[in-house]
C-alpha cells in the first residue's frame, strides 16, 4: 500500500512538472509568434530549487542583459570581498603645524568608496562627511593651511567609463563613472523650466554649458553630454514647456567637485587657505610629480557602509556606478590591477569556477549598461542557484525589487531589451530560480514577459 501511494505521488508529481512546463511552452510560444516578436531572440530557463530543469527555451543562447548581470557582480563580491567590506576615505597633512597654521599641504584620499556623499544612508550623508572632516581639521590644531589641498584620485586608474558604454549615456546620471574619490554618486541634478536652467542640487564647480534644449513635447527627452576630465557640458532633447522639470546627469570630475567643495567649507568654518585645490589626475596632466599620501600625519579615517548595504541599493535601484565600482575593486583587490579589463577578467574566472560555461558568460561590464555584455539565461540560474546556497544570501536576496507582478527580481531593461531573474515561491509551495531575456522587441515586454512568469505563481 505504501508503494502504491508513493508512486502515485511520483506520477503526480511528474504531470505537475508536465503541466507547468506545457503552460510555460504555450505562453513563451504564443509571444515568440507576435508581431511584435517578429525578429527577437529570447532565451528563458526556469529551474526548481534543486536545479532540475522546469523549462528550456533557448536558455543557453546569449544575449544582452541589461541590468540582470548585476545579480553576477553582486554575488561576486560579496563572497570575494565579504558581506562586512569597507571602503575607507582618509585625510592627512605634510609639512608641520606651527601656532594652528599648517605648513604644507592638506590631503584626501579613497580607495574608492562608491557611496562618499551619497544620500541613501542614514549617517553617512554629504553634511555627516563633511562636520567630520573639519572637526578632524580643527582637532588637529589647524587653523591656517599655507599649502595647497590635494585630493588624492589615484587609487584607481585613470579610465573611469568602461569600454563600450553609448556615448548618449554617460553623460546622465545612470551612466556617472567610477574614480579613485567618487563623490554624490558623481551625479546632479539640474531644474530646467522648457530650456532655462533655474537650479542646480549642489554648484556643479567650474563647468560651462552648452544649450541646445527645445521646449516640445509632454515628458523629459533631454540629453546630458559630459565626458570625464572636460569642463564643458552639453545637454540637448526637449522638454516640457511651462512647468519644472529634473533632469540628473554625472559629474564630469567627481575628485576635483569633491575638492572645491571642501574649500568652500574650509573659509565657511573660518579655517584659512591660501592655496590651490589639485587633483592627482590633474598634477599628473600639468607633468608635474604626483605627491604622495603621507602616511604618517593622518587625521581622519572614514569608513563606508558595509558591502551589504552597498549591494542592497546596487540591486535594488540599479545603480549601475556602484557595479562599475565593485569591477575595478575586484580587479584590484584580486589581480593588483584596477582596469575594467582586469575586473571583468576576475569576474568571469569567478563564474567559471563555479561551472558555468564561459561561453554563456561574456561580460562587459559590472552593471549591464554595456549592449556588449552576452549571458544567457542558463547561466543567470546557475549563478542565482549558487547565491542560494551561500551565507551571504539573505544580504544578496533583500535587495531583489518586486516587481508590478509582485514577484521578487531583478530587472533589466536598455533599448529594445528586457529582462528579469529571481526567485518565486508558488501557492503550492514549489520553488522555482529562472531567468529571461528578450532582444530586439518592439514594445517595453514588462507586461508580456511578466505574463509568461505569472504561469510560475
Amino acid at each position: 500500500m505504501k508503494r502504491s501511494f508513493a508512486i502515485l505521488t511520483f506520477s503526480a508529481q511528474i504531470l505537475f512538472s508536465q503541466n507547468i512546463t506545457q503552460k510555460l511552452d504555450d505562453a513563451t510560444k504564443k509571444l515568440m509568434n507576435s508581431s511584435t516578436a517578429i525578429s527577437s531572440n529570447l532565451s528563458f530557463y526556469v529551474a526548481d530549487e534543486s536545479g532540475n530543469a522546469v523549462y528550456d527555451y533557448q536558455g543557453s543562447k546569449g544575449l544582452s542583459t541589461a541590468s540582470t548581470q548585476k545579480i553576477f557582480t553582486a554575488a561576486a563580491a560579496l563572497e570575494t570581498l565579504g558581506k562586512n567590506f569597507t571602503y575607507k576615505t582618509s585625510s592627512a597633512y605634510s609639512g608641520t603645524i606651527s601656532n594652528g597654521n599648517l605648513n604644507g599641504n592638506l590631503f584626501i584620499t579613497s580607495n574608492g568608496d562608491p557611496t562618499l556623499g551619497s544620500w541613501r544612508y542614514d549617517g553617512y550623508k554629504p553634511e555627516n562627511f563633511k562636520q567630520k572632516l573639519l572637526d578632524a581639521i580643527k582637532k588637529s590644531g589647524i587653523k591656517k593651511i599655507s599649502g595647497d589641498l590635494i585630493v588624492d584620485d589615484s587609487y584607481f586608474d585613470h579610465q573611469t567609463i568602461p569600454g563600450g558604454w553609448p556615448y548618449d549615456d554617460f553623460g546622465n546620471y545612470y551612466g556617472a563613472g567610477v574614480w579613485g574619490i567618487n563623490w554624490r554618486e558623481n551625479q546632479f541634478d539640474i531644474n530646467i523650466s522648457g530650456t532655462d536652467f533655474k537650479s542646480f542640487s549642489y554648484p556643479l564647480a567650474g563647468i560651462k554649458w552648452l544649450n541646445d534644449l527645445k521646449a516640445a513635447g509632454s515628458s523629459d527627452q533631454s540629453l546630458i553630454f559630459t565626458s570625464p576630465y572636460s569642463d564643458v557640458a552639453l545637454i540637448n532633447g526637449n522638454l516640457p514647456a511651462g512647468k519644472i522639470t529634473t533632469v540628473s546627469g554625472s559629474v564630469p570630475n567627481p575628485p576635483l567637485q569633491l575638492g572645491l567643495e571642501v574649500q568652500q567649507w574650509l573659509k565657511d568654518s573660518g579655517i584659512e587657505f591660501s592655496g590651490k585645490v589639485m587633483t592627482s589626475t590633474q598634477i599628473e596632466i600639468e607633468g608635474k610629480k604626483i605627491l604622495e599620501f603621507p602616511k604618517s600625519n593622518i587625521i581622519f579615517t572614514y569608513e563606508s557602509p558595509t558591502l551589504d548595504k552597498i549591494v542592497y541599493w546596487f540591486l535594488r535601484k540599479s545603480v549601475n556606478m556602484y557595479g562599475e565600482n565593485l569591477i575595478k575593486t575586484l580587479g584590484k583587490e584580486k589581480k593588483g590591477n584596477s582596469s575594467f579589463k582586469s575586473g571583468v577578467a576576475y569576474l568571469k574566472e569567478f563564474w567559471k569556477s563555479k561551472e558555468i560555461i564561459s561561453n554563456m558568460i561574456n561580460f562587459a561590464d559590472g552593471s549591464g549598461l554595456s549592449p556588449q555584455n552576452y549571458v544567457s539565461a542558463k547561466a543567470e540560474v546557475q549563478a542565482l542557484l549558487y547565491a542560494k546556497k551561500q551565507t551571504w544570501f539573505d544580504s544578496y536576496y533583500e535587495g531583489f525589487p518586486t516587481q508590478d507582478n509582485g514577484m521578487k527580481m531583478k530587472s533589466g531593461t536598455m533599448r529594445d531589451t528586457k529582462s528579469y531573474a529571481g526567485y518565486h515561491s508558488a501557492k503550492d509551495g514549489k520553488k522555482y530560480v529562472y531567468s529571461i531575456i528578450i532582444n530586439n522587441y518592439e514594445g517595453s515586454g514588462s507586461t508580456e514577459l511578466q505574463k509568461i512568469l505569472n504561469v510560475l505563481k
